[in-house]
């Protein structure tokens, strides 16, 4: 048997030690991030038509934007059709007097029909955060309200995404791309990419024959190998929790909980280097919102509540944390 050299045996055990996991939730706010959408007079400006970059090349200047310089269109997709604050639906947060509301007719390319599963993307703007360094542990919460099942968009599939941008490294490909949502750059077999980890949210309709009653399942994207995995049912409606965490060691770790509560190391779903890569930076979140896009059938109506940041500022902080643990 040949024997392993001394740098494979320590990537090895380095390999075999447990994830340190971060419940999101934990350390400092950044309060310059997220929305609580309590100011009554809160508007998004569209801007139509809207942005279709990942089908036709095209970003349509000027972008949507909301009012209070926190939202903005997605260049890639554009923004969902319907932006608005609302009355928090009841069992929100405490306190809560408005909630943001998102929903899409038309998810492809403007002026013309796909008849396929697309998608809108709404972007919480960082502002002058920058892009921060997992060493600092950002991790993100976001309160969800899914309406009842007889309410959403009759037909399985996704239906809403609640997803990060990160800057991540891993091996480099044999036909690197650079574009406004991919930027690429080699060293020592390696490069650097942005990636987008986070929670899909899918429909499974009754009137599909594999399924005998409505019901929606967590798709994760994605594990160490870069595919998606299933993540809980659904099986109640209302109020969800979700939350993200990028550790120093290049992993996120995924959390969901129903209602508004905190969450918990108890509501931890998975851990994993997304598609195998080596996370480095946390830029933002966004959402998606996804339809059939046949110019006829709505989107569910989905709506979101406080978007939140935090981070831990060294790994001390962390370990008096109640929220600090391995897995």
């Amino acid at each position: 048997m040949r024997p392993y050299s001394l740098l494979t045996l320590l990537a090895l055990v380095l390999l075999a030690q447990p994830a340190i996991a971060v419940v999101p939730g934990t350390g400092t706010r950044m309060e310059s991030f997220g929305d609580d959408f309590e100011d009554v007079e809160w508007k998004f400006v569209h801007n139509f038509p809207k942005s279709s970059k990942e089908i036709d090349e095209r970003v349509r200047n000027p972008t949507g934007y909301s009012m209070n310089g926190k939202w903005g269109e997605g260049l890639k997709r554009g923004q969902p059709d319907i932006i608005e604050r609302v009355p928090t639906p009841p069992g929100g947060l405490a306190g809560s007097k408005g909630a943001l509301m998102m929903r899409s007719l038309v998810t492809g390319q403007p002026g013309r029909t796909s008849w396929k599963m697309q998608q809108d993307d709404l972007i919480i703007k960082s502002g002058n955060m920058g892009h921060l360094p997992v060493s600092m542990t950002p991790n993100a919460v976001v309160r969800v309200y899914m309406p009842p099942f007889e309410q959403w968009e009759n037909a399985t599939g996704s239906s809403f995404g609640i997803r990060a941008s990160v800057i991540a490294e891993g091996p480099s490909r044999d036909k690197p791309r650079r574009g406004l949502f991919s930027r690429r750059r080699r060293s020592r077999g390696t490069e650097i990419e942005t990636y987008y980890p986070g929670f899909f949210i899918q429909f499974n309709s009754e009137t599909d024959r594999r399924y005998e009653e409505d019901s929606a399942v967590m798709i994760i994207r994605g594990d160490s190998y870069g595919r998606d995995f299933n993540g809980p049912m659904i099986t109640q409606t209302g109020w969800w929790t979700f939350g993200m965490s990028f550790t120093p060691d290049g992993r996120v770790h995924y959390y969901a909980s129903p209602g508004v509560d905190d969450l918990t190391a108890e509501d931890h779903i998975g851990t994993h280097r997304p598609q195998g890569v080596k996370v480095l930076k946390f830029k933002t979140v966004f959402f998606n919102v996804v339809n059939r896009d046949n110019g006829r059938d709505w989107s569910t109506q989905w709506i979101v509540d406080d978007p939140q940041l935090f981070v831990i500022r060294g790994l001390q902080q962390a370990r008096r944390s109640s929220n600090y643990y391995r897995r």
